[in-house]
């Protein structure tokens, strides 16, 4: 109660601290910041305040808040340029908006599909910061109530949202997800230790595939590969569409969606270590769901975009409930956030119960600063967005080196390590072939993101509850089948009977045409293949070592056991059933004047060279030779875009203190920076 008595002068003082000029200035200093960071595909909010932390020492607490509030609540917002421009996902938060943002700028609506995502996410934003104001002094409970089944079962319901998102042969669908999670066990098992599909001689595989990689591999290559094969700008008419208002238009008509799916971002981002690789998921679905006609979805259906940008701003508010009340990062941002907050002023700050009875003032400041940070980038957001919608008409052989550029970039600091370009370019072709035969590609990148936390949480809970069958039987399903937990289960069987059902009007990769049975049957037997060898190789894993065997070998199985169905399937129906789709049969890919091979080469040239010559020079050369042998321009414009393309690589590697990838030139030769 006392807390309770507090808490109206506590707001006013925050009110006080946050509305000086100076902290507006360094929150607006943060918006910007976030705004570059979310703009350059892969980096996000993790990378963002990792810049920031060197001036967190000593800074007066009011400032370096402002400052890094500003950054992380402007990202989720203007990452949604590369989603909705170029179908590379800014960040694992606007994964989902790539799917029909980017149609809708292949058909002119450039601007209209970033005036409906950036006013979604201004509302969620609001929304996350009001939740923010009402519950901190009462989320506490909520927050204990979620153990390791609840966990588990909301990664599962994110999990339902492939039944959603299968496409018109949903067996593709279950199959590409559990491609998505065997690949995701691939490394060194969190529990015991064990390795799986990786040797000792092959250290990088030892710690798995980033997140940045898969999901820029498996969405970003095959589109910039797909639209340099047709040699024609993004959007297929050179106009920009109805512009922002049609934008905000579109989002008053779907108000109602957007506050559904802010509620579903605040909830689930309390819930610590979930919220950003889900919570886009299960909003694009509930709006799938919750849409009469869906036959629209993955062609540029605009609530397509609403639903996933209202949750993903909204639940950075929820996330930091988790981070406030109990010093426990609701995701890796938040994590930093943590750190970076032990590092103002003289370090008095503590995060957690303590914070609400010392520092109620802060707390509140906080809030409200992820508010007006919400408003600031949105509205700046907006303000640019006309103008970077017009690179949609531009002829794409000019954009497209300078894509393969950044996500080259992107890719390496992952894990700055040359094996990222590798990686990169062999999930690319994984990403490049699911999308030509039609499995859904959001289905496997859900599978990946959720691997990791569905045999983290399955393997804790199953441990726990042995332990507590052991002393009761009833102790052991009360443990298992909490309220919660029947909610959750019965939200999930409810959503995947919806989603089977309605799967078949749901185009994961557009509408496909058949082909003949040779190419689509010999992809799935090499998905087959690998399902197999990953299966003999998880049962290998010694008995001592059960958990980390069982769920690659149920995931596995269940996988193999779809494509097995599917063969049956293909031997039996006609090479005009749709379980033949194969993009190179008919449509863009089919009629393209440049072949794949040829087109992808470019981007393996790319990565060979770094790996003799370093990135700089690399990437000078492959500049020069693409737009002038690709693109036939003429050698001023090839000069000039070169020049401006190394310089902005070198401000922005200088700027975020990042290394390029080196060569075996630079092991001879000591070569100055940025050359080294």
């Amino acid at each position: 109660m006392d807390i309770f008595a507090t808490a109206l002068p506590a707001l006013g003082d925050a009110w006080g601290l946050i509305l000086q000029p100076v902290v507006i200035g360094y929150l607006l200093l943060g918006v910007a910041m976030g705004l570059a960071v979310g703009v350059f595909p892969g980096l996000g909010g993790i990378a963002g305040l990792s810049l920031l932390l060197p001036f967190m020492f000593g800074m007066e607490p009011v400032y370096g808040l402002a400052l890094m509030i500003g950054m992380v609540a402007v990202v989720p917002t203007s990452d949604t340029f590369s989603s909705v421009l170029m179908g590379i996902p800014g960040s694992s938060a606007s994964q989902a908006t790539v799917l029909d943002g980017f149609p809708m700028a292949k058909n002119g609506q450039a601007a209209r599909a970033l005036a409906a995502a950036f006013t979604s996410s201004l509302f969620g934003g609001l929304v996350g910061a009001l939740f923010l104001t009402l519950f901190i002094l009462v989320a506490r409970p909520i927050v204990l109530a979620f153990g390791l089944p609840e966990m588990l079962m909301i990664t599962i319901l994110g999990l339902s949202m492939v039944a959603v998102l299968a496409g018109r042969v949903a067996l593709k669908g279950l199959a590409a997800a559990g491609l998505g999670l065997m690949v995701g066990t691939i490394g060194e098992a969190d529990a015991g230790g064990s390795l799986r599909m990786a040797t000792y001689d092959i250290p990088y595989l030892i710690d798995g595939l980033k997140l940045v990689i898969v999901g820029l591999g498996i969405f970003a290559v095959p589109e910039i590969v797909s639209l340099l094969r047709q040699d024609r700008a993004i959007a297929r008419e050179a106009r920009l569409g109805a512009g922002w208002a049609d934008g905000v238009r579109d989002w008053v008509a779907n108000k109602w969606l957007s506050v559904r799916c802010s509620l579903i971002g605040v909830l689930i981002g309390v819930i610590p270590g979930l919220g950003g690789s889900v919570v886009d998921w299960i909003a694009y679905g509930h709006a799938v769901q919750t849409t009469k006609d869906k036959s629209r979805f993955g062609k540029g259906e605009v609530r397509g975009v609403i639903g996933p940008e209202s949750s993903n701003n909204a639940k950075e508010g929820g996330g930091l409930v988790p981070t406030l009340l109990f010093g426990i990062p609701g995701s890796g941002s938040m994590a930093v956030f943590i750190g970076a907050i032990a590092l103002l002023g003289s370090g008095d700050i503590e995060v957690g119960p303590k914070m609400l009875q010392d520092n109620l003032d802060i707390t509140y400041s906080i809030v409200w600063l992820l508010a007006l940070a919400n408003v600031f980038g949105t509205l700046l957001c907006i303000a640019l967005s006309g103008g970077i919608a017009r690179m949609t008409t531009i002829r794409f052989t000019y954009l497209a080196p300078f894509l393969f550029m950044l996500i080259s970039f992107a890719a390496f600091q992952s894990g700055q390590n040359f094996e990222d370009l590798l990686a990169l370019v062999g999930i690319g072709l994984i990403g490049i072939f699911l999308r030509r035969f039609d499995w859904s590609r959001p289905a496997f990148l859900i599978g990946f993101v959720l691997s990791n936390p569905v045999e983290k949480f399955s393997n804790q809970a199953f441990q726990i509850a042995s332990f507590r069958f052991r002393k009761s039987f009833e102790e052991g399903i009360d443990y298992i089948f909490s309220p919660i937990v029947i909610v959750l289960i019965v939200v999930t069987v409810v959503s995947v009977v919806v989603g089977i059902r309605q799967a078949k009007s749901i185009m994961a990769e557009g509408d496909v045409k058949s082909g003949s049975k040779r190419a689509p049957l010999v992809f799935l037997l090499i998905v087959s293949a690998y399902l197999a060898t990953a299966v003999v190789n998880a049962s290998l894993i010694p008995d001592i070592n059960m958990t980390d065997k069982i769920v690659p070998m149920v995931v596995g199985g269940i996988a193999l056991a779809c494509c097995a169905v599917l063969f049956v399937q293909m031997m039996l129906r006609p090479e005009t059933d749709p379980i033949f789709a194969d993009k190179e049969t008919a449509g863009e890919d089919a009629e393209a004047p440049h072949g794949l091979w040829p087109t992808l080469a470019w981007f393996g040239g790319l990565i060979a060279a770094t790996w003799v010559l370093g990135f700089i020079l690399a990437l000078a050369g492959f500049l020069i030779a693409f737009l002038r042998l690709r693109a036939q321009a003429g050698w001023g414009k090839v000069l000039l875009l070169t020049a401006c393309g190394i310089a902005f690589m070198c401000l922005m590697a200088g700027a975020l203190n990042r290394d390029f990838p080196p060569g075996m030139l630079q092991d001879a030769v000591d070569l100055p920076w940025p050359l080294k």
